[in-house]
């Protein structure tokens, strides 16, 4: 029999003689124990019996004891006698097995390192893994050296002292040899052992995990399903995870191989879960399959079988492949296949008898439940035992009806009032498992044996788990409790996931501090939220306000609202800004007028964030919306006053959007709209024309006035509710739909009059019931229509009579509000109701220009409103036609009266800022060309300098020059002098190079013909032109155009006999040559032109204007400094360009003459030797 090699070895060296360890001491109080260790090398012999016979595991956990401690060598006093003991005692019991266990322990203890290890490589191949053995050689701690320094020869190793690694843990054909050698120590080679078998400790627990993580991927899915699958071939089962990501993997692979990159792309988003450049991804220690084509050209043939196939990265050895094939005797398949099929039913059969095994244990525990079932039902009144975690001491009602001698233990136990509160887990388990039942064991030793039970209930978290709740309100108060532990520790970018958990026992936890408590972690879960997690907070305090009623809401959120108001960060000021709007309707209405108007109140006035107050206007408006006591009418007046000149465009939008229609309708349900609201904005907007008769506040003018226009869409609303029609109108039938342009945009969907109605059904059929009325039944009986016509429009007429026509602003403001009152209105009360009403003021007549008399209202911002606010609602060819008529009777009328134009021009300003009444303003201005009167083609001249700004280059080519050509070749001197402003502004804003030469000719016709070198007033028109638009004009035609004539205009005005035109042309060009003076001009026209000029205008002044003199003085002398420093950085720049060029020549002719060289380095070195 061949020897076994580890009996072979345990021959020198048995360390079964040492078994009365520490550990054996301690279990074994009553024995004595000789702890003297002798140093000595002997040994004793072997033992009898091989110990590895027979499996460990099935066998007895026994060890023979020896009553004297030796050391390994079994060598000192009382050595012989401890071996013969141990000889003869092992002799006597060789039938006896000794566990592999205590082999284990004892190599260990004995610092048998090599030797155990080796044990455990063996055990691990006979597949037979060993905890204590896996635990030690898995952890690093056990072999760091204590001490740098070699032990002595007879120093004892023990279990803490220095030890020296074993060389290698490789197989004997993988040794190298020559790294053990006697010279020295062998640290460095037992380290890299160390190492080996660290890492291949690693590559298999690596290769465990892949193998646990692919059979959990396979096995996804319900097995039901599958037998089902199984058991029904004809349907086909559901894909499950692997195959899918299998599959996809293969695709994938597919459409990358034949150049479908895009579809791969595609693909691969579709999939984003997987990595497709990584097969591992697919299912860890999952073979990988042929591609798709060797798949389709192989389905017809039976595959390999995945057993037959190992993927390279798995690193599976060879014998693990099925069949226990090895290389020098390959299986014949038929017996391979009959022996599988023999092990399979072997396994099968093992398989049934385990079942029947654990099917009989089972039904042995079946009947001990019912028994202790049984006692436990038999005590009077259906007593049981608590184990809930009730930490009071209870009793049993009757102990003696136990009868079985566990119970009454138990009972005993319970009621001796030695179970605390962590012992309940012990009662429990006692409960549960009523097995215990059934031996006769004291309490005492019940007790003392769960001790062992690595439980802890003596920490907050202990006592929690400890004590599992069994009912809701148990539940809420261990949330309660937790919760607030739970918060802190929480990602920030997570917690909003704790909103529900929060929310929930908020609302039905007991206990009024404890939930104070929670809604302050709501409120404080996020240091800034942004806007999701507000929003997700405020979501749950509308859920908590619905659930609990308005008297909790007031009691335990408004007070966390309260405490955050003035907040550092203003994203918590956000939150109780919007929560304050989203508490509204849960709120008693006494709080929601009271409070929380008051805080709002004050976050409106002190809160500087822009997006805090937008919040604040926004809740503002909800508020308004379930307010009604009408006491605090007043109050939201002033409130909306206040929010309308925020300086934040945000506020002001938020306040057209929500709170005003809000406002709006609380006014209408009060009925003060018409008589309160609309009058008390109106007459502040009077109030504050009468201050600003010299300087308006056009910023406040524009705050009424555009509040004034979002209520024009509620006023509607309330002409078509209390019209005389509403009651007549009906749903039934077809109803016309609305037509889009109808109506203005609204700002908000608070402002559009179908959401203020009700439907757009019903807004429609009031509108057709509101159109008839007013063609054919006007307006008798219709007391809020004859408000508007009777009483509104004439104080707006008035009120645009008494506006600065000359402020653009207002008269846009005026226009924009009259125009969306026009349409909001419709076209038949326009026509009917609003334009008879201007027409009626706006006679166009010579006496309506009057100003001696006071009648100048053709001259008042009243001409431009109606103008562009109420003919233009309209753009139909009636409504087309009358604009241009009237803008034409307008013109007339103003020219032929010698009126200010400020009024058409006014008009045409803000009708030319929209492209779409260019050709109408053409037209218009082409009446005044060919017009008889030169008053009127003087006008229109001068308007044509108006229009030619907003106008494109092609109507500027067809339409405008042509017409300005034909006016300044008209009879009258005038008309040619009124064509000069638009001239230069064609020559300001126009681009186009045949166009600005055909008025560059125009103009020097103007300055060179003979006929007018004495019109004085040409003269002053032209250096008026040129001072205006010589800064922007192209420079080309400054420097060529400009400057040289205001030279010859300078010095022909200082032989200008009449001294009152000379200080007026004189004056024209000092301001004309003001402004040129910030524009670059060259050095030569500077030169030439520029300082000349002024010279001759400085001579003018030194008799006509001394204080202009001194400023001319000034510029001539800063104009000569520049041309100075100019002809000095000319200078400078020239002599530098020079040293460059001579610079460069030097460097050409040295390359050219190093080019020459080709021979040797003497040549080289006598280039630079100095000739002689």
């Amino acid at each position: 029999m061949a020897k076994n090699p580890f009996s072979a070895k345990m021959a020198s060296v048995n360390p079964f003689n040492l078994s009365d360890s520490e550990e054996e001491a301690d279990r074994r109080p009553n024995e004595t124990v000789d702890t003297q260790k002798s140093p000595s090398d002997g040994a004793p012999g072997p033992s009898p019996g091989n110990p590895f016979s027979p499996p460990a595991d099935t066998e007895p956990r026994t060890l023979l004891l020896s009553s004297n401690r030796t050391s390994p060598s079994g060598e000192g006093s009382g050595s012989g006698s401890g071996s013969t003991a141990a000889t003869s005692a092992m002799a006597a019991t060789a039938e006896t097995r000794i566990s592999v266990d205590g082999i284990a322990a004892q190599l260990i203890r004995d610092q048998y390192i090599l030797t155990a290890l080796e044990f455990h490589t063996e055990l691990l191949e006979a597949g037979r893994e060993l905890p204590r053995l896996r635990d030690y050689f898995s952890n690093p701690g056990n072999f760091e050296r204590q001490s740098g320094t070699p032990p002595a020869k007879d120093q004892v190793l023990g279990p803490g002292g220095p030890m020296h690694r074993a060389g290698s843990i490789s197989t004997l054909d993988s040794l190298d040899f020559a790294r053990y050698s006697d010279d020295g120590n062998r640290e460095s080679d037992e380290r890299v052992a160390v190492l080996e078998f660290e890492l291949r400790k690693a590559k298999e627990t690596i290769q465990a995990l892949r193998a646990n993580l692919t059979q959990a991927a396979e096995s996804e899915g319900p097995s039901q399903e599958r037998k089902n699958f199984k058991s029904s071939p004809e349907i086909q089962e559901p894909i499950r995870p692997l195959e899918k990501r299998a599959l996809n993997f293969l695709v994938n692979e597919y459409l990358l191989k034949n150049e479908c990159k895009l579809s791969s792309i595609t693909f691969s988003d579709e999939n984003d879960d997987q990595d497709f450049e990584l097969w591992d991804d697919v299912g860890l220690n999952t073979p990988k399959p042929p591609d798709l084509l060797m798949l389709y050209r192989n389905c017809g043939a039976p595959l390999p079988s995945p057993q037959d196939m190992v993927n390279v990265s798995v690193g599976v050895e060879f014998a693990d492949l099925p069949g226990n094939c090895t290389a020098q005797e390959p299986p014949k398949k038929l017996d391979l296949s009959h022996q599988q099929q023999k092990e399979v039913i072997q396994e099968l059969e093992y398989q049934i008898s385990l079942l029947n095994n654990e099917k009989q244990s089972l039904a042995e525990q079946m009947k001990k439940l019912q028994r202790c079932v049984c006692l436990s039902s038999s005590t009077d009144n259906n007593q049981y035992l608590d184990i809930r975690g009730v930490s009071e001491p209870e009793t049993v009602t009757h102990p003696q009806s136990l009868n079985t001698p566990n119970s009454t233990a138990l009972v005993e136990y319970r009621s001796s009032g030695a179970a605390e509160q962590g012992d309940c887990y012990l009662l429990s388990f006692l409960f549960l498992f009523p097995w215990w039942c059934c031996r006769k064991l004291s309490p005492a030793f019940q007790q003392a044996l769960l001790s062992f039970c690595r439980t802890c209930s003596d920490s907050r978290l202990g006592a929690e788990v400890s004590r599992i709740a069994d009912s809701e309100e148990s539940v809420l108060l261990m949330l309660g409790r937790c919760l607030p532990h739970i918060v802190p520790n929480v990602l920030l970018a997570k917690r909003e996931e704790l909103i529900p958990l929060i929310l929930c026992t908020a609302c039905l936890h007991p206990e009024p501090k404890e939930r104070d408590q929670l809604l302050h972690i709501l409120f404080n879960l996020i240091k800034r939220p942004d806007d999701e997690q507000r929003q997700m907070i405020l979501t749950g305090c509308v859920a908590f306000a619905r659930h609990v009623g308005p008297t909790r809401v007031e009691a335990e959120l408004l007070p966390q609202c309260w405490e955050q108001i003035n907040h550092k960060y203003p994203e918590r000021r956000l939150l109780v800004a919007e929560s304050c709007g989203a508490l509204a309707p849960y709120l008693p209405k006494e709080i929601r007028s009271s409070l929380v108007l008051s805080m709002l109140q004050q976050m409106l006035a002190e809160d500087k964030a822009d997006m805090v107050r937008e919040a604040v206007i926004k809740s503002l408006g909800i508020i308004m919306g379930y307010i009604d006591d009408s006491d605090k009418y007043s109050q939201g007046f002033e409130l909306m006053l206040l929010s309308l000149g925020d300086p934040s465009e945000r506020v002001v939008g938020a306040v057209h959007q929500v709170f005003i229609p809000a406002f709006a309708a609380w006014t209408t349900e009060l009925g003060t709209l018409q008589s309160s609201l609309i009058p008390s904005l109106l007459a502040r907007i009077e109030k504050l024309l009468m201050q600003g008769e010299h300087v308006l506040d056009e910023h406040k003018l524009h705050m009424f006035l555009s509040g004034l226009q979002s209520l024009i869409p509620p006023l509607f609303a309330v002409v078509l509710q209390n019209a005389p029609f509403t009651s007549r109108a009906k749903l039934n039938g077809e109803i016309p739909t609305i037509e889009v342009t109808r109506f203005p945009r609204p700002a908000s969907p608070l402002q559009d009059v179908a959401t203020i109605i009700g439907s757009r059904e019903m807004l429609s059929a009031l509108l057709l019931l509101y159109d008839y009325q007013l063609e054919h039944e006007g307006t008798t009986g219709w007391d809020s229509l004859l408000w508007v016509v009777n009483q509104l429009l004439p104080q707006l007429i008035e009120i645009v009579g008494r506006i600065n026509v000359t402020s653009s602003t207002c008269v846009h403001e005026f226009s924009r509000f009259f125009w969306r009152l026009c349409r909001t209105f419709g076209k038949i009360f326009t026509n009917t109701k609003v334009k008879p009403q201007f027409q009626e003021i706006l006679r166009l007549s010579e006496e309506n220009v009057d100003t001696s008399t006071g009648n100048d209202i053709l001259t008042k911002a009243t001409v431009p409103i109606y103008a562009t606010g109420v003919l233009t609602c309209y753009n139909q060819d009636e409504d087309r036609k009358l604009l241009v008529g009237f803008l034409e009777d307008v013109m007339t009328t103003l020219s032929l009266s010698h009126a200010p134009l400020d009024s058409l021009k006014a008009a045409f300003v803000e009708l030319g800022a929209n492209p779409v009444y260019h050709e109408l303003l053409l037209t218009v201005l082409w009446y005044g060309v060919v017009h008889t009167s030169a008053l009127v083609r003087c006008t229109a001249a001068r308007m044509f300098e108006l229009l030619v700004k907003g106008v494109n280059e092609t109507l500027v080519a067809q339409r405008v020059v042509p017409a300005l050509i034909t006016l300044s070749s008209d009879p009258e001197i005038s008309v040619r002098i009124s064509t000069i402003p638009a001239f230069g502004t064609i020559m300001e804003t126009v681009t186009q190079k045949e166009l600005l030469e055909r008025v560059k000719m125009q103009l020097a016709s103007f300055l060179e013909d003979p006929q007018y070198q004495d019109q004085h007033s040409l003269h002053m028109e032209i250096i008026r032109t040129f001072g205006r638009v010589g800064p922007n004009a192209e420079p080309r035609f400054r420097d060529e155009f400009v400057l040289p004539h205001l030279h010859k205009l300078a010095l022909a005005n200082n032989s200008q006999a009449v001294e009152s035109k000379r200080i007026d042309i004189a004056t024209q060009l000092f301001e004309a040559y003001s402004a040129l003076s910030c524009c670059f001009i060259s050095e030569e026209v500077m030169v030439n032109h520029f300082l000349p000029g002024l010279r001759c205008l400085r001579a003018d002044m030194e008799q006509l204007s001394p204080e202009h003199e001194v400023i001319l003085s000034s510029m001539i002398k800063e104009c000569e400094i520049k041309v100075e420093n100019r002809g000095m950085a000319d200078a400078q720049g020239s002599m530098s360009i020079a040293s460059s060029l001579v610079g460069e020549d030097a460097k050409t002719k040295f390359l050219s003459k190093m080019g020459q060289l080709t021979t040797s380095g003497a040549m080289l070195a006598n280039v630079f030797q100095r000739k002689k």
